[in-house]
């Protein structure tokens, strides 16, 4: 039995109020006590370093940027706010190795590279700016999703505004050299990316396409080759959807998408020694518009927030056949974006 804490990242543009807590019990198999813990303006993502510090993004007065917290008090208690002009990223990603924090815009087009000091402040080191548009309307220009590592400790940012994933090699200082370029079939809308366990594959998940597809990662130079391309959702599906959070089992026998829209966790079995995948499970997220997921480290519960209707569901997870079954469905928490497990 355990007691495990999860922080939620939301939307601040209805009833919610910031960063909040809750706690699920593996025992009773239940989510409880929800609780706030940080006022922000749309702290839609977070991550949170071995050293227990809760980088949020967060709007200010016109301005956007990563928000530095102690996260061993409460309410959690702001060390440092890097803001600048436009809006706030989309990603926050932590280099452990380096002391590294890695912000992916999305509005902007950017990755921000900040040095984690000695006292818990960021340094901005290094900012990188792309171009590009695909032929959705969502893509008029680069978005960047997602930036955080690779298997070999380079940086992947993904870019849905561009149909591109560009890798990069990093200086101990903080400092991007572009590595390679890929670029996926026109309007697939890249969001996340996962590596399976040996680092030989990657599996990347287009918003704008609820498509899933694997890659063959070239630890040589960083570079992305197409193997297969999947359906996030079912061939008869002709309402809106936009897949979103993208998680892989640590045994990398299983991925999960969640679907905006279908308003579904997509399941897929891997096969072939990492480059096979076939769907074998959508099951409903009990509510409209899921964000993020996120599961305990023992991949025994997933938790899923759905943005539009302010509820949480819990899911027992089958370890042997990857599937999901419903435990929990009306926890409230408003707004939900993010879930991240705190350890």
């Amino acid at each position: 039995m355990a007691i495990y804490k999860i922080l939620f990242g939301t939307y601040t543009k209805r009833i919610s109020k910031g960063l909040y807590e809750a706690e699920l019990d593996t025992e009773k198999k239940l989510l409880q006590n929800p609780t706030l813990v940080g006022e922000l303006t749309n702290p839609t993502y977070l991550a949170v370093s071995k050293a227990n510090k809760v980088y949020a993004v967060e709007n200010r007065d016109g301005q956007g940027g990563v928000v530095t917290f102690d996260n061993s008090v409460r309410p959690l208690a702001e060390i440092d706010a890097q803001l600048s002009e436009g809006s706030a990223p989309a990603y926050i990603g932590v280099d452990e190795a380096r002391q590294l924090v890695y912000a992916g815009y999305y509005h902007r087009g950017t990755v921000e590279v900040y040095h984690i000091n000695a006292d818990g402040n960021l340094t901005l080191t290094d900012q990188w700016q792309n171009e590009g548009s695909g032929p959705r309307p969502e893509q008029g220009s680069s978005h960047i999703h997602f930036s955080n590592l690779t298997p070999d400790n380079r940086l992947v940012a993904v870019d849905l505004g561009a149909d591109e994933v560009i890798t990069f090699d990093v200086s101990d200082d903080g400092k991007l050299t572009e590595a390679s370029r890929f670029t996926t079939e026109a309007g697939f809308g890249p969001r996340h990316i996962r590596f399976s366990p040996d680092g030989q594959y990657a599996y990347l998940l287009g918003e704008l396409s609820s498509l899933l597809s694997v890659l063959k990662y070239n630890s040589e130079d960083g570079s992305f080759e197409h193997v297969q391309t999947a359906s996030t959702i079912p061939a008869d599906w002709t309402e809106h959807n936009g897949s979103a959070a993208l998680r892989l089992s640590k045994d990398g026998h299983y991925i999960y998408a969640s679907n905006r829209g279908h308003n579904s966790v997509a399941v897929f079995k891997v096969s072939n020694l990492g480059a096979e995948i076939e769907r074998i499970q959508l099951i409903s997220t009990e509510g409209e518009f899921p964000r993020d997921m996120n599961w305990d480290k023992d991949e025994q519960f997933l938790v899923v927030a759905n943005q539009d209707t302010d509820n949480v569901s819990l899911y027992g997870r089958d370890s042997e056949s990857g599937e999901l079954s419903l435990l929990q469905k009306d926890f409230a928490i408003p707004e939900g974006v993010r879930v991240t497990f705190e350890y």
